[in-house]
């Protein structure tokens, strides 16, 4: 990852959305208690762990990770040195924990588990961003998220400098393939919409070729999504938005969908699209390797 990305400003995240989810995982993995650590370290013993990157990359899921400790003792002593949204280094210390030794392990792995797979998608986010760098273009992120995870995974998008999409199906107009074929063509589908919705509600419509997005450009939607569509015709796409006075009013946005990865993710910029939603960097990013060493206090 190149030194030049900046830091960036996360979404707001509510922490007491995501304590639910933290109690559910502690109760996974520790059920009835932790045997191992029971049975060979006294219930008195103190601890002092760091918690450390073990490769380069984008931090998510900070607060998260000290949420679980202090669900599995409230009295833990925990210091942050890293925030989110901060490029960590190799080696880096981005947390201290001091306490009970039976507390910090029982909570290790849950807390790394969170730690690891939302500074994992803010690291991908972030190569993406950067491979678009100088261009109109930001990445988006999908609907394609780990069930009961979607805040925490578009908040990590957020983190690595990514921009979210629809939170649901329930805040935005997305006019896809199955929509136009079930309403009769994309006129149809808008026009239904229209009918339907009085309130003021962003519209996207997904189009496959010239002649649908021809179609949709009359139509007057915020934001037409090019899917799938080779390079050639994704740049007479984006031309021929440019050119309409839909555009000139600065209403009309292009968004790029399918099949979007780092190899191809500049040159899909590059046609003049403004936005680019990568499913991958939700559901495909690689987590990013941390690892506790505790170091006994008596």
């Amino acid at each position: 990852m190149s030194n030049n990305i900046k830091e960036v400003k996360p979404m707001k995240f509510d922490l007491a959305k995501a304590r639910p989810l933290i109690k559910q995982a502690l109760k996974e993995d520790i059920g009835k208690g932790d045997i191992t650590s029971q049975h060979t370290i006294d219930p008195q013993a103190n601890g002092l762990a760091l918690i450390m990157a073990k490769q380069e990359g984008m931090l998510a899921g900070i607060e998260i990770c000290r949420e679980v400790f202090l669900q599995v003792d409230p009295e833990l002593a925990i210091e942050i040195n890293t925030n989110d949204s901060q490029k960590v280094d190799l080696g880096q210390v981005v947390m201290n924990i001091q306490g009970r030794a039976q507390s910090i392990l029982a909570a290790e792995r849950t807390a790394l588990n969170f730690l690891q797979h939302l500074s994992g998608i803010a690291s991908l986010t972030a190569r993406f961003v950067e491979a678009v760098n100088g261009t109109r273009a930001k990445i988006l992120d999908t609907r394609k998220t780990t069930p009961g995870w979607r805040r925490l995974e578009k908040y990590a998008v957020t983190c690595g400098g990514g921009e979210n999409h629809r939170m649901g199906l329930y805040d935005m107009v997305l006019i896809k393939d199955n929509h136009i074929e079930a309403a009769g063509g994309v006129s149809a589908a808008v026009q239904l919409v229209r009918d339907r919705i009085k309130k003021k509600i962003k519209i996207e419509v997904e189009v496959q070729n010239l002649a649908q997005l021809e179609e949709a450009i009359a139509l007057g939607p915020d934001i037409v999504m090019l899917d799938n569509m080779k390079p050639e015709m994704m740049a007479e796409a984006c031309r021929m938005v440019w050119s309409s006075p839909a555009r000139d009013h600065g209403q009309l946005k292009i968004e790029a969908s399918g099949n979007v990865n780092l190899d191809n993710v500049r040159k899909i910029a590059e046609c003049g699209v403004d936005y680019i939603s990568v499913g991958a960097i939700t559901h495909s990013a690689p987590a990013l390797d941390f690892s506790l060493r505790l170091k006994a206090l008596g």
